[in-house]
């Protein structure tokens, strides 16, 4: 990439909006609060201050790339639009009845959450169209007539329509949506059958409920954000991270915003994969701890596990079932409320629990002397001596240790007895452990053991808390890639563009019409393409075809990966013996006497992106094993339950191939990292501090 070529890469989190500016081959970053009243602010201040950083101007500046948890947070915390839900007679309470599946089977007290549209919102019009795709009953303009007259009157500001079936023919949608269109003025309407095209009901009904539920909000701040960039000067294109890893143009954004519930989270997850491409690691866990949230992801092969389908949410330990499920194209991870801001507090079983509440940017931790009165995991990870108070965030905060004590003395120590000292070590155990129940918990789910594999930890918490994750969950070796304060803002400028197109047609292969799947296949081919080329991608492109499949009669598919886009005469065969080789991959036998089907169809197709380098081996570089410290402090370690002094290294300060033995804190500007006695940490080629455990230490 040459120097002329400046991007930056923008993530707004829960506390911290963080900005990643690539000029040339060097990378400059800055870390800014979130301001949740003018979010777009947040972004101009830390381009400005990463602009001053390289001696560039906005002028020059050729790409934004963003990502943002605004669309994720209005769910969360039900802050979108009053947005009605218009959907086939009979099938009013769908997205409340759920699928009667019971996430907790035997608690007697189970509180399914609430549907997103309450059922005062939700309307109903005559007409149906069958599971094959033939209208039975035509749309009965008289009840849609009504219907929307009564929206008119209770003043809606989005419109979500759901009608059974519309998957395999969405002309009853459309119809709805033309009728709409001309008789409200200044209402956001989307239909199922563009938002997300798929078999079953609930999912799907529920996915546009939510993408109408925050588009108004999303559609006002991407106006918002573009009108501001222009003002101060950037008048670069905007493009947008999706859930699914890759990048978006705005206008697409802005009708489909559903697809950016885990932006953030796909860009780190993107950053992992490129530095286990270049590290050649095909085993990693991908961990991501920020201000508000921790994500944990399997990279395998290089490449993250997707998925069609993802819950928000999830209320009851981290379980399948108690979240609000997302039907659309998604990297596959894990995310509870654990981040550095994460409030503490003791429950009325006298336990401290962490979050999933967090003290945000506003007011923030107590440490932060901005107005936060509840103890946080800064705060502990402050008492503790994890954090400098003087070298916060590079200096530009400085952090209240008294605040902080006061803070948790009040809340925990008063409650429980003990030191604060003792409370914060309590607090950060917690939140640990948290993180690795859950990590734990997806591992099992993908059927993997994570003793196997290697951590790449990023986001501003991440590296301080790596470590002793890693000794939880048995994690030999650690991964700190250079800047990993802002990993989610870099991995935005490893992107490609890239979209993918979902479609259900049932198809049993003792029936397969070839030509039918041909023709959606086709179909969903148009559909990408003219997605990436509106973004500003290429044509060499990279296309993966998915059929998901499974037997006939049963509940759930698995993914088939299809190697032709036209398919030949008689590839039903292929496609059969495809699906039994990977059903018993999954499930150790195969079942006779039942044919196949395929329920869904994906194609995704993305920009082609040049391979990440093989760093060169750290053997070449003639580098001191035991660089000078810049000082010592005393930081409570978890392992010994005890304070310890650990030796204080500046990252910049550390040659390439520099070998130092723990305990030790690698301090940078957007985040410290913890390297705890028994391991040892080396500077890679590429600046990647890689930690390991001394297999000689007993710990």
């Amino acid at each position: 990439m040459g120097v002329n070529n400046i991007q930056v890469g923008v993530d707004i989190g829960g506390t911290f909006t963080d900005v990643a500016l690539e000029k040339g081959e060097e990378i400059f970053s800055s870390k800014v609060l979130t301001n949740y009243a003018q979010p777009e602010q947040a972004i101009i201040d830390g381009i400005t201050k990463a602009a001053e950083a390289a001696g560039v101007s906005f002028s020059e500046i050729n790409t934004v790339i963003h990502g943002t948890t605004l669309a994720t947070n209005s769910l969360i915390e039900r802050r979108g639009a009053h947005t009605a839900f218009i959907t086939t007679e009979g099938f009013r309470d769908v997205i409340e009845m759920r699928t009667e599946s019971r996430f907790e089977q035997y608690d007697l007290n189970i509180t399914l959450p609430a549907p997103l549209i309450p059922r005062q919102d939700r309307y109903v019009i005559g007409g149906r169209i069958s599971a094959s795709g033939e209208e039975l009953i035509p749309i009965n303009h008289d009840t849609l007539h009504a219907v929307i007259e009564k929206i008119r009157q209770e003043g809606y500001e989005s419109i979500a329509v759901g009608l059974m079936h519309s998957y395999r023919n969405p002309s009853h949608e459309r119809q709805v949506k033309k009728a709409l269109e001309e008789r409200l003025s200044n209402v956001s309407v989307s239909i199922s059958s563009d938002v997300s095209p798929q078999i079953r009901e609930y999912e799907r009904f529920n996915t546009v409920c939510a993408n109408a539920y925050v588009k108004p909000l999303m559609s006002s701040y991407l106006e918002r954000l573009e009108e501001r960039l222009k003002s101060c000067g950037i008048a670069c294109p905007v493009y947008l991270m999706h859930s699914g890893g890759g990048l978006i143009s705005l206008p697409t954004a802005a009708e489909f915003p559903v697809r950016l519930l885990e932006s953030g989270p796909a860009g780190g997850t993107i950053y992992a994969s490129y530095i286990a491409e270049k590290h050649a690691l095909k085993r990693v866990v991908s961990f991501d701890m920020g201000g508000t949230t921790a994500k944990v992801c399997l990279i395998n092969n290089m490449k993250p596990e997707t998925s069609r389908n993802f819950e928000i949410a999830r209320s009851y330990r981290f379980k399948k079932g108690s979240g609000m499920p997302i039907s659309i194209p998604v990297i596959e991870m894990v995310e509870i409320g654990a981040g550095g801001g994460s409030v503490a507090y003791v429950d009325d079983l006298k336990q401290i629990r962490v979050g999933p509440e967090s003290a945000g940017s506003e007011p923030g931790p107590a440490c932060y002397g901005i107005g936060g009165e509840h103890p946080t995991v800064t705060d502990a990870d402050l008492l503790l001596g994890k954090l400098d108070p003087d070298g916060f965030a590079g200096g530009s905060m400085r952090l209240d240790k008294q605040a902080a004590h006061t803070a948790i003395g009040r809340q925990i120590s008063t409650r429980l007895g003990g030191a604060a000292e003792e409370a914060a070590y309590a607090i950060s155990e917690v939140v640990d452990e948290n993180m690795a129940n859950a990590a734990r918990m997806h591992a099992v789910e993908s059927g993997c053991e994570l003793e196997n594999y290697t951590m790449i930890a990023f986001g501003g918490a991440a590296p301080v808390h790596a470590a002793r994750l890693c000794q939880k969950l048995g994690v030999d070796s650690l991964l700190i890639p250079p800047g990993a304060g802002v990993g989610s803002a870099i991995g935005f400028l490893k992107a490609p563009f890239s979209y993918e197109s979902l479609r259900s047609s049932v198809m049993q292969l003792e029936r397969f019409d070839r030509e039918k799947a041909n023709l959606l296949i086709e179909d969903m081919r148009e559909e990408v393409e003219s997605f990436v080329s509106d973004a500003g991608g290429d044509q060499a492109y990279v296309y993966e075809l998915r059929a998901y499949m499974r037997y006939a009669g049963q509940g759930w598919e698995i993914p088939i990966e299809v190697s032709e886009l036209n398919l030949p005469e008689g590839h039903e065969s292929q496609l059969k013996n495809d699906f039994i080789a990977a059903y018993t991959q999954l499930f150790s036998h195969a079942v006779d006497g039942l044919d196949a089907e395929v329920v869904s169809w994906s194609l995704n197709v993305r920009s082609q992106l040049p391979s990440a380098a093989q760093p060169y081996s750290n053997d070449a570089v003639d580098a001191p094993k035991h660089p000078i410290p810049h000082t010592a402090r005393q930081i409570f370690d978890a392992s010994r339950n005890r304070p310890l002094s650990y030796l204080v290294y500046e990252r910049s300060d550390l040659p390439l191939g520099a070998r130092c033995e723990g305990p030790l804190v690698v301090v940078e500007t957007e985040t410290s990292t913890i390297v705890p006695p028994g391991y040892r940490v080396q500077v890679k080629m590429d600046g990647c501090l890689f930690i390991e455990k001394n297999k000689m230490e007993k710990i």
